[in-house]
């Protein structure tokens, strides 16, 4: 874990709070790569991950952007208090949106906030001299962060702006912009859970093959199913044999947390990745949006913290 300060926060819109962070003992923070975040172990105890949002000019610094949600379950929120000179606790850069190598075209979409990972992305492929398009939707402009940089960016000859409620601009034309780059592309697609969707269902109609669309989701999509239509299961610990019941209100986290089994969670909608565990036995009954569709297929791997078992026994490898 590394511990940081808040060096400066500026307000990108009324909504968006961009917080500059550097280590609280002056060292340099560790590289990174476009795609990439961060744990923030926040004052309260809560623990949110947020993508850097700008490629490192000095090695000092990390930059995040956070939209203020009115859905927040206290994240966002307790980060648009944090003042400069808070300390903080993160963790070093992960990343599970990874910028593939290649000469072929890129296709960057953005929806709203769903900005941040990809700006890095863009900066990457200009500095790379790579082909891409980069198109940015949002209601307006000033509900839109870093909207003025982008116009007067590096790359503002790649940036194309979609905003819904500004007449002579309006939505994106998705069929025109994907048809484009159907068969040579990679996409990279980032924003809310229904923006997303959207976007890869319209991709699978023209026939984008799945190992070209990259996605990363900040919120799951919601599910029609209800608990009471879930089944009792028992999770079997291989180290040991034991076998912990979940019932249908319960989370296998939090069925292994009430037995003294602690596993790292953060989203906790199967989002983010933090609680993949490994699967010996048993057949998962996959309910989050990070693993790939190949990886749920496998069965070697679940997210306890929203996922359940369609077998009568899952075992994992704890």
């Amino acid at each position: 874990m590394i511990p940081v300060v808040v060096k400066n926060r500026v307000m990108e819109t009324q909504n968006v709070v961009r917080l500059v962070l550097a280590r609280s003992d002056g060292k340099s923070l560790p590289a990174f790569s476009a795609g990439a975040h961060i744990d923030i172990h926040l004052p309260s105890g809560l623990i949110r991950q947020y993508s850097l949002c700008r490629l490192q000019v000095e090695p000092d610094y990390y930059e995040i952007a956070v939209l203020k949600d009115p859905q927040s379950r206290g994240g966002s929120l307790e980060v648009h208090t944090l003042a400069i000179g808070t300390e903080l606790v993160i963790s070093e850069p992960r990343n599970h949106f990874p910028l593939k190598q290649g000469q072929g075209h890129v296709l960057l979409i953005a929806g709203g906030i769903g900005v941040t990972p990809l700006l890095p992305m863009a900066q990457t492929l200009q500095q790379e001299g790579r082909s891409f398009d980069f198109h940015y939707c949002a209601k307006s402009p000033n509900q839109a962060a870093f909207v003025e940089a982008l116009e007067k960016g590096s790359f503002a000859d790649k940036m194309h702006f979609h905003f819904s409620q500004v007449e002579g601009s309006g939505r994106m034309d998705l069929v025109s912009v994907l048809s484009r780059h159907a068969f040579a592309s990679e996409l990279y697609l980032c924003g809310p859970a229904d923006f997303i969707t959207a976007v890869l269902t319209q991709a699978r109609m023209l026939g984008w093959s799945e190992d070209r669309l990259h996605k990363e989701f900040f919120a799951a999509p919601e599910l029609d199913e209800i608990a009471s239509d879930n089944e009792t299961f028992q999770v079997k610990i291989h180290s040991t044999g034991e076998l912990i019941e979940v019932v249908p209100e319960q989370s296998m986290f939090d069925a292994l947390d009430a037995n003294g089994i602690y596993l790292p969670v953060s989203c906790e909608s199967g989002v983010c990745g933090t609680c993949q565990t490994a699967v010996i036995s048993g057949t998962p009954d996959h309910k989050d949006v990070f693993l790939t569709e190949q990886e749920k297929n496998s069965g070697k791997w679940v997210m306890p913290c929203c996922s359940r078992s369609k077998s009568a026994i899952l075992e994992l490898d704890l």
